[in-house]
């Protein structure tokens, strides 16, 4: 048996960064590696510009993410799915950067920046043998984080608690059977079928803004390659 540690990401709207600079900003339709790496590194009161904790927490752990499944209920008691939906919000920025690497900015720029709206993820973290962070430290941190946690970008802040459940099971697949809700595409980074899906969401801690691909496995729900 082993231990996972489960979370749940509620808010009203989330941000999961892709590959973007200043102009357009869209995001991924589930929590990214690098995203969750961020959240729990402020969990922990991990500084942004220490490199040598954020490498360490990305050495330590692994993690699977299911995206759950909602309804709505009706005034009659029947039930209707909610869907994730994407909306962009529209930004002019004073001051924003011409390069990463460099001090010139431009004047304004225009921004499109995408959140999701009405999604709710049951994310699962585990720890590689020999980790430098244990269960222990992340569990005790999102119960009482350090920094603020947000979902992904400071305008989405969490509706609920993080934490949901420590617990010990066989496998990823069962550490999702119970907690409800039921069913849900899971994307992990574990092998749980051979469905497969390539992203590129693993930062590069030394070479900011950075980032390397990460094979996922798909399952259940409906899956849609991008």
């Amino acid at each position: 048996m082993r231990e996972f540690l489960i979370l749940k990401l509620h808010g009203p709207m989330q941000a999961w960064g892709e590959h973007t600079f200043e102009g357009l900003r869209p995001s991924a339709n589930f929590p990214t590696r690098s995203g969750m790496l961020g959240l729990l590194g402020a969990c922990l009161g991990i500084r942004r510009n220490d490199r040598v904790k954020l490498q360490t927490l990305a050495d330590s752990v692994g993690m699977a993410v299911r995206l759950d499944k909602r309804s709505l209920t009706r005034k009659d008691g029947t039930k209707r799915p909610l869907r994730v939906m994407k909306i962009t919000d529209y930004h002019t920025v004073k001051d924003a950067r011409e390069d990463y690497g460099g001090l010139k900015s431009h004047e304004t720029i225009q921004t499109w920046r995408e959140y999701l709206y009405d999604a709710e993820f049951t994310v699962a973290i585990w720890t590689y043998p020999n980790a430098a962070i244990s269960l222990d430290d992340l569990e005790k941190s999102v119960k009482q984080p350090f920094f603020t946690p947000y979902l992904g970008r400071r305008s989405c802040p969490i509706a609920r608690p993080l934490f949901q459940a420590r617990q010990k099971s066989s496998d990823v697949l069962e550490a999702f059977k119970g907690i409800e809700p039921p069913g849900g595409t899971i994307y992990s980074e574990e092998k749980v079928s051979d469905r497969m899906k390539r992203v590129r969401d693993v930062p590069l801690i030394h070479q900011p803004r950075q980032f390397a691909a990460r094979n996922l496995y798909v399952h259940g729900g409906e899956h849609v390659s991008e």
